[in-house]
């Protein structure tokens, strides 16, 4: 049976244990005789396969693995039910993130319930791949005990591939438990000292986390040149750029950004998820084109009520989400309505892509909580907009990634 996904399609083998679980074999090519097959042994994981949780990067795993596999034109993606909660089943894994949330990490979390921190066995991946007629692989994993579990089985493993991803604000600690109390190698990737396509570790450039009640989190980011102006569009490196946005729960901008550079602010040249895409737009004038409005990701729109109401219905008739707010005394929407209407559903934190005007009102505002600025070796740039004056900066960190220089500082208020 061949199942067509995004990634291109895959013939699909399927296994049943005695205890009824199912292994599906997801299959690319030829994968019998002795060359290594890149093969990804991906454990059940409702809440992050089907429903996005950020709290894991079990989903974004599958999809890289789902891509990696079919790019490279031969390979397998093992599919095991029954591994849910790492072994413990969906209700226990749900009770285990209650523990989490009263201050558990993820092994203590199943101790706490008197379950195992990990009952996952793999005697019977090997078997299923044994059948198919795989004889060795090249695993991508970061998780040892599925290479000794694939071994103990008797099936060949000839190299790990680690499979990083940019880490989520909110799956964080997680993978820092992974790596610390069980022996994952490096789940989250490496600090930008210089920035590849692949797992980057920013959480020194957002800094701590802390939602307010009345708002979220907000990181400004800005591109300064060397003589100290602004770039009117943030230019960081693409991959850093990608690892932020994977790192928060929402990305912002103007209208004007819309317009003049059509992003798409989704997560694509690193392993992460997608975040909510915020869009300020008083007047509703932006086309329902602009590719912030398509794609997979979520969009919504802040308006005001001065915004013609056939333009609205049509814009919600899209798919894209729309929220009246008041409009601000100089203009555009009312940005602590915003602010607070994002927190009111569950937004706990947003990264600020432009442009210039909407980053220096938040600064001067006080409703910035973490500046990152990318200093490029450039001086050439029209206009002469700088970041405020009379701003304190504390929690300075630093990073260089190509020719550029990377600081996060927190905004003190």
């Amino acid at each position: 049976m061949v199942i067509p996904t995004p990634y291109g399609e895959f013939r699909t083998r399927v296994f049943e244990t005695a205890a009824g679980h199912t292994l599906l074999a997801m299959i690319r090519g030829d994968v019998t005789g002795s060359e290594p097959v890149l093969t990804r042994l991906h454990s059940e994981c409702l809440t992050g396969d089907a429903l996005g949780s950020l709290r894991c990067d079990c989903g974004v795993q599958l999809r890289t693995a789902m891509r990696t596999v079919a790019a490279a034109g031969r390979g397998v993606v093992l599919y095991i039910t029954g591994h849910e909660g790492r072994g413990i089943g969906l209700v226990n894994k749900l009770r285990a993130y209650v523990e989490q949330d009263n201050g558990a990490d993820t092994l203590d979390a199943n101790l706490r319930l008197g379950l195992p921190a990990d009952a996952r066995t793999y005697g019977e991946s090997a078997a299923v791949l044994r059948a198919i007629g795989v004889e060795s692989v090249n695993l991508m994993s970061n998780n040892p005990d599925k290479v000794e579990g694939l071994r103990a089985g008797g099936l060949a493993v000839e190299t790990m591939v680690g499979l990083q991803t940019a880490a989520h604000a909110r799956n964080a600690g997680y993978l820092a438990t992974k790596a610390a109390r069980m022996g994952h190698v490096a789940p989250i990737g490496d600090e930008p000292v210089s920035v590849p396509e692949a797992g980057i570790d920013v959480r020194g450039l957002i800094g701590e986390i802390r939602p307010r009640t009345d708002r979220p989190y907000v990181m400004v980011r800005v591109t300064q040149t060397l003589d100290g102006r602004l770039q009117r569009e943030p230019g960081i490196p693409t991959a850093e750029e990608h690892a932020l946005r994977a790192a928060v729960d929402a990305v912002l901008v103007g209208a004007g950004t819309v317009r003049r550079t059509d992003p798409a602010l989704t997560v694509e040249l690193v392993p992460g998820a997608h975040p909510l895409r915020v869009v300020l737009d008083a007047d509703l004038e932006l086309p329902l084109t602009a590719r912030v409005f398509g794609g997979e990701a979520a969009t919504t729109v802040f308006t005001t009520k001065s915004a013609d109401a056939a333009r609205a219905d049509a814009v919600q008739a899209a798919g894209v989400g729309l929220r009246e707010v008041s409009a601000a005394p100089t203009g555009g929407v009312d940005l602590p309505a915003v602010l607070a209407e994002l927190r009111r559903n569950g937004v706990q934190s947003v990264l600020v892509e432009g442009g210039t005007r909407l980053i220096t009102t938040l600064l001067e505002s006080g409703l910035a909580d973490r500046l990152i600025v990318a200093i490029s070796a450039t001086t050439e740039t029209p206009g002469d907009t700088r970041l405020p004056t009379g701003l304190t900066l504390t929690g300075r960190s630093a990073y260089t990634a190509g020719d550029a220089l990377l600081l996060g500082w927190d905004v003190a208020v």
